[in-house]
């Protein structure tokens, strides 16, 4: 069954969401949102790099989107909007998202009733994911099933941003500010209080209550300044950050999401940078996994920026039947069906 979607934004992971709705034969673009006046008015085509026009122009007229009789839309702007979410689920429009959405912890108490109330008038589903949180998540939570017993389960991010064109994003968890500033971790735990997100998706799927979700953090400074473009980093700025969200149970770390972000060429002390997704479980048996993404045959874009925009759109993408088919409200992977790239096997 064809599913009809609404691409809402085209930025970064917007562009590659966009492109994978128009070659999958079982999705249907019917609208595309945008927020600056420059990108109204043009074909969806235009906007992602696709190479046949499609007849869909961007528009920023909300209603008449919502008006199109759309099943899903893939919602990937950088920050979760509450009222637009809730707009939309109320139209009977399920959502996809990879806007810092798990299950709406950070967004607090209030922001998850609304938008299950939303989903339950408009009969529709939110569903969050991305690469990291969402599916790396997912990727621990498979790897337990070769276990009988689980002490601790720990998902590592170490990867080297340097090249992630992302100022906005980088900025909102502490980069570039001296390495001494008050209140500099509760700066970064409050950009990435997603992970507590899926923390709590995590403990929902182990079938645990946790005792509590901490974060912990960690910095190193730039021995010189640098200007990677799309932002400096000044000498003594921050350049490499070691964060830890723990879900915690009977006085243990049951749950750690860690990530270990590297930017820049001049990181004191040095950063060890593992490179890729880990999944360390300590129990019976031990097991590590470990993630590793490369480019595909024909890739022609300089460096991996476009490999982590189409990572992090993808699972988000590629839900779009499952969560249809779910019931109305608030799905995670805890809850959801198997999602799989069914609609892009190569003939």
């Amino acid at each position: 069954m064809t599913q009809r979607v609404i691409q809402w934004t085209t930025g970064n992971v917007g562009r590659r969401s966009l492109r994978a709705i128009l070659r999958n034969p079982d999705l249907e673009l019917v609208g595309v949102f945008a927020h600056s006046g420059e990108k109204v008015g043009l074909d969806a085509a235009t906007l992602c790099g696709h190479d046949v026009l499609t007849g869909v122009f961007a528009t920023s007229d909300v209603d008449a989107l919502l008006a199109v009789g759309a099943d899903v839309c893939s919602y990937n702007p950088m920050w979760p909007d509450v009222d637009e979410m809730c707009r939309i689920l109320a139209a009977g429009i399920n959502i996809c998202s990879t806007a810092g959405f798990i299950t709406g912890r950070a967004l607090g108490a209030h922001a998850v009733a609304r938008i299950e109330a939303a989903a339950q008038l408009g009969g529709s589903t939110m569903f969050g994911t991305g690469i990291n949180p969402g599916f790396a998540n997912l990727f621990a939570l498979v790897s337990t099933q070769v276990c009988d017993r689980i002490d601790q389960i720990r998902v590592i991010e170490s990867v080297d941003s340097t090249d992630y064109d992302s100022g906005d994003t980088e900025l909102s968890v502490g980069y570039t500010l001296p390495i001494d500033t008050p209140g500099l971790q509760a700066k970064t735990e409050q950009a990435t209080l997603v992970f507590a997100d899926a923390v709590a998706m995590m403990g929902d799927a182990l079938g645990v209550v946790l005792d509590e979700i901490t974060f912990d953090a960690e910095y190193a400074a730039a021995s010189q300044a640098e200007d990677l473009g799309y932002i400096t980093i000044p000498q003594g700025g921050v350049a490499a950050i070691d964060g830890r969200w723990r879900g915690r149970l009977a006085g243990r770390d049951l749950i750690v999401l860690n990530f270990q972000w590297m930017k820049g060429h001049h990181v004191d002390p040095p950063f060890k940078v593992r490179h890729g997704y880990h999944v360390e479980i300590s129990g019976e048996p031990n097991v590590h996994s470990q993630l590793m993404i490369f480019p595909g045959r024909g890739w022609d874009e300089q460096g991996f920026m476009g490999l982590g925009m189409i990572m992090t759109a993808m699972p988000s993408v590629n839900a779009i039947p499952a969560v249809v088919a779910a019931a109305p409200g608030i799905a995670t992977y805890a809850t959801l069906g198997l999602v799989t790239a069914g609609g892009y096997v190569s003939g």
